[in-house]
């Protein structure tokens, strides 16, 4: 007998899957996004420029971004407990491996690739998790699964920052790489493919109620969706997204140092964004279930706008806690709402490797804007442009959702039978 996970179910694993997911969210990705903590210390060692070691987590980005295709794909087949145990497989090899690094070529094949490996079967299987378990609440349950990001933001980076000041850091990573491996796979154990799995439908169906999105775009499967435009603006607004997302995250805490904050200070600016990103991630998501996901998509981006402008004259302590508030926010608003308007557009059926398809552009945007930001500041010794740069791709984000319309299936069908 199916349960559709309503009020009358007693029990619902999705709520489990979610948990899950949150889990593996929070530790890959606070890990990942301690980067920019090892950022200093690395230099400090090697004298590299910023750009050629930001350049690392660029690489490790695109490259992530190209296996989420097959990592969404994969998933669609057989399910994200394979895909997210590999995940932890190479991220504890990836950051072990980081910990004996004396190159650059080493810190871009580590770093770079082995990661990018494991990084790239994290977001958009969690995603493409919360659009089959859930009909209703699909919104804020991917807000939920990607508040991970930011529970790990404020967790991992001061964590990562007092073992690098207490055994160095190398010996950071290689704890960090124990952790990443035991916790990662441990968890996945527990993930399954679908509701039918155990014997549940998805969160707000009946056996009577067919989900009306599936059935509408079910056919759609990555092949068809290229020929619409509307998944090419929907790149594009990920591009802008994760350019700017990356920039902020790599370069705010040596950016911060440099306007005179404190070590400890600008750290707790990262641990802002995250904790600020957690708040909107769930707070967002609910709101666009209830007033559309391109409206919302609209509101975030000029948050994010504001944020530029705002970060472009701050001087303070105070001045830097407003922008991880209001940048942090945005982040977070961002983030969990376009594997929902996938789902909206293009159904569930190959909603893995279209969210894939998607992510990547999101991933080239990220591996951009950090070494667009440090090879900015390299040749002015100044992130100011960088910062009116992120404004104006915040707000080119805004007008093409503002153009964004539903699939004309009909024409769809016409054109390409």
């Amino acid at each position: 007998m199916f349960s559709s996970g309503n009020k009358e179910s007693r029990f619902f694993y999705g709520y489990i899957m979610v948990a899950a997911v949150f889990f593996i969210m929070m530790i890959s990705w606070g890990i990942f996004l301690s980067f920019g903590v090892f950022f200093e210390p690395v230099l400090d060692e090697f004298g590299w420029t910023r750009a050629a070691t930001s350049a690392a987590y660029s690489i490790s980005i695109v490259l992530s971004g190209f296996l989420s295709i097959f990592c969404g794909k994969l998933t669609d087949t057989f399910g994200p407990r394979l895909v997210m145990t590999a995940c932890g497989f190479f991220l504890g090899l990836g950051y072990w491996l980081m910990s004996n690094v004396n190159s650059v070529w080493q810190l871009y094949l580590f770093f770079g690739v082995i990661v990018a490996i494991g990084m790239s079967a994290t977001f958009v299987p969690a995603n493409s998790i919360v659009a089959r378990w859930f009909f209703k609440k699909r919104g804020m349950m991917t807000g939920i699964v990607l508040s991970g990001n930011g529970v790990g933001t404020i967790i991992v980076p001061p964590l990562a920052r007092w073992m690098i000041s207490s055994f160095g850091w190398r010996t950071a990573y290689t704890f960090i790489a124990v952790a990443a491996f035991m916790l990662i796979i441990l968890a996945a154990q527990i993930l399954k493919r679908e509701p039918a799995d155990v014997g549940e439908l998805a969160y707000g169906l009946t056996e009577e109620k067919k989900d009306p999105l599936h059935v509408k775009v079910s056919d759609y499967s990555l092949g068809d969706a290229i020929h619409t435009w509307q998944l090419w603006v929907l790149c594009i607004m990920s591009f802008c997204i994760w350019l700017c997302v990356g920039m902020i995250m790599v370069h705010i805490v040596i950016h911060a140092t440099g306007q005179g904050i404190s070590s400890s200070g600008a750290i707790t600016v990262l641990v802002i964004i995250g904790a600020s990103s957690i708040a909107s991630k769930v707070i967002m998501g609910g709101i666009a279930d209830r007033i559309g996901n391109k409206l919302a998509f609209i509101i975030s981006f000029i948050i994010m706008a504001c944020s530029f402008l705002w970060l472009m004259t701050a001087q303070g302590n105070w001045m830097f806690i407003i922008f991880g508030i209001i940048f942090g926010f945005a982040y977070g608003a961002l983030s969990p709402l376009m594997s929902p308007m996938i789902a909206e557009f293009f159904g569930i059926g190959s909603h893995g490797v279209i969210l894939g398809f998607t992510f990547l552009l999101g991933e080239i945007g990220e591996a951009v804007g950090p070494v667009m930001a440090g090879r900015i500041f390299d040749l002015t010794n100044s992130y100011g442009v960088a910062f009116v740069l992120g404004a104006v791709i915040s707000t080119i984000g805004f007008l093409l959702c503002i153009w964004l319309k539903p699939i004309d299936a009909k024409r769809l069908s016409a054109t390409y039978p």
